[in-house]
């Protein structure tokens, strides 16, 4: 029986492949940088695709031109953020995966290899900062140029709108409109911890009582103001730790942290006092949360004292106090904690057309996505695809005077022998709005828009719009990457008939070569 165990682990060792760990140095091992780089990896294709000069002079435009010093490089910080969404990977891992990646260090413009790190990981923030979503737009804009150019025939954008501008005086029939304009909006979540009202007093009071313990430090007074910290921590476990909780413990639990805020609120104010003549003891980073506290307590203590539980304006997090309840009545989740944005898609391409953290119709965004795509494009479009609630009896009203025309039912009693025709094109044009509810699955699903991690409100939008961006950078490649394989296989489709006819004569007469397709592709 053991001979048959010992055989029956020889077989299962034969077939497993195992490198010993006494391994090679780092300096004896084999690889292959000493010959050429491979000119098909997709960093280089998309270094070579990418406007650089465009996206870096949109870059440079928010750093000042005779004070403080040298920036880094512009095309390693746009390319650094485009690897960062790329590949979904934190500030300290685009720095080190920058150093071991030979590829990655040629898209950022080394001139090359380095083992060194690029820059400080802390310098993102800045650069998200330094960015913002009108930057990202303007990046946007010049992508959807450069499709432009890649795909011949397509609707070039206008200098000028001058003739268009001539046309809008003089009627509908004479405005030139092409394409189709799909129009959608969507929440990107912050990266926050569900907020409820006992919740949110609780981290208010700690944060009081971090403050006091701070004052009285500073203040140097010989009693230090009672807080009862332990009790209130020992109400808040109670009722948090319970799997069910009825609305009248909730209610009394909620009523006890209030009290317990409002004292440490008053002795906060007490021990400010203490330092008139003097110089401020709070950081700023300190003084927003104290004014954030002042403001959430306030709130709540309206809501408890009347017995509801919404208010304008609703703190949901201290931290991020910009955030504010979004409600949208979907089958997940009937509200959601982030910005609202208004989107619109054009032939894959995407564009963030407004940014707000206010709850808001998005079908007041209609008539500003309309003419920014006569800005983009030179024209107005002759179709757009929007949800139930864009059509409005006042948007279309404004798009039939346009002569535009805009998806869905018309108003009205519907007609009783409507014809299949109608029907029909009016499912497909449902079914092509399709698309932009599929840009937002990409997004939030593969590049984390429902998981915004950064905690300022200008970084958190630089961070939203570069997750456009970095999906249109996508749609770029993927177009180019079509149009080459296009090209190849009409080359290859050429020298087959050449290959047929292969008469010298044949080849005289119409002036044709051979033509030699790259080894890369």
């Amino acid at each position: 029986m053991q001979g048959n165990a010992y055989i029956t682990i020889k077989k299962f060792a034969l077939m497993l492949k195992y490198n010993s760990t006494k391994q090679l140095e780092i300096f004896e091992f084999e690889h292959p940088f000493q010959t050429d780089l491979d000119p098909g990896n997709r960093w280089v294709k998309l270094s070579k695709l990418l406007p650089w000069d465009e996206l870096v002079d949109i870059y440079s435009q928010s750093l000042s031109r005779n004070k403080g010093k040298y920036g880094i490089d512009g095309r390693l910080a746009v390319g650094c953020l485009i690897i960062k969404h790329k590949l979904g990977l934190s500030d300290r891992e685009v720095i080190e995966t920058l150093k071991e990646n030979i590829y990655l260090q040629y898209f950022v413009g080394f001139k090359g290899f380095k083992k060194e790190a690029a820059f400080d990981a802390s310098l993102f923030v800045e650069i998200r900062k330094r960015m913002g979503s009108e930057k990202f737009d303007q990046m946007n804009e010049a992508i959807i140029r450069k499709s432009e150019e890649i795909r011949p025939g397509n609707k070039k954008r206008k200098k000028n709108n001058e003739s268009n501008d001539d046309n809008n005086q003089s009627g509908s029939k004479g405005i030139k409109k092409s394409g189709k304009l799909k129009i959608d909006a969507t929440v990107s979540d912050q990266m926050i911890a569900f907020p409820t009202d006992l919740g949110l007093l609780n981290n208010a009071r700690k944060e009081s009582e971090r403050l006091i313990d701070l004052l009285y430090k500073e203040s140097g007074i010989e009693k230090k103001p009672r807080t009862y910290r332990k009790e209130a921590r020992k109400a808040y476990l109670s009722i948090s730790k319970k799997k069910r909780k009825t609305k009248s413990e909730i209610r009394k639990a909620v009523g006890k942290q209030i009290r317990y805020l409002r004292r440490n609120i008053s002795s906060i104010h007490k021990l400010l006092d203490l330092f008139e003549g003097k110089s401020f003891p709070l950081t700023a980073r300190d003084q927003k949360i104290l004014w954030v506290i002042q403001l959430l307590y306030s709130q709540q203590e309206e809501m408890y004292r009347e017995k509801k539980h919404t208010i304008s304006n609703r703190i949901v997090n201290i931290y991020q106090p910009y955030v504010r309840p979004i409600p949208r009545g979907k089958e997940k989740v009937s509200v959601e904690f982030g910005a609202k944005l208004g989107v619109s898609e054009v032939e894959g391409f995407v564009r963030i057309n407004n940014l707000s953290w206010e709850a808001y119709n998005e079908s007041t965004d209609l008539k500003m996505q309309v003419e920014e795509y006569r800005e983009q494009y030179g024209c107005y479009p002759e179709t757009v695809l929007a949800d139930k609630i864009y059509p409005t009896r006042d948007n279309r009203n404004w798009l039939k005077a346009l002569g535009i025309r805009i998806n869905g039912k018309p108003l009205g009693r519907p007609p009783e022998n409507e014809s299949y025709y109608k029907k029909n094109k009016r499912r497909k044009e449902n079914n092509q709005r399709n698309h932009i509810e599929g840009k937002f699955g990409q997004a939030k699903n593969a590049y984390g828009l429902s998981r915004i991690r950064s905690r300022r409100q200008d970084t958190s939008e630089s961070w939203i719009s570069a997750i456009f961006f970095t999906m249109n950078l996508v749609k770029l490649a993927k177009i180019a990457n079509i149009f080459i394989k296009f090209t190849l296989q009409s080359i290859k489709t050429m020298q087959a008939i050449l290959k047929h006819y292969s008469s010298k004569r044949y080849l005289e007469f119409f002036d044709l070569r051979p033509v030699k397709i790259p080894a890369s592709y």
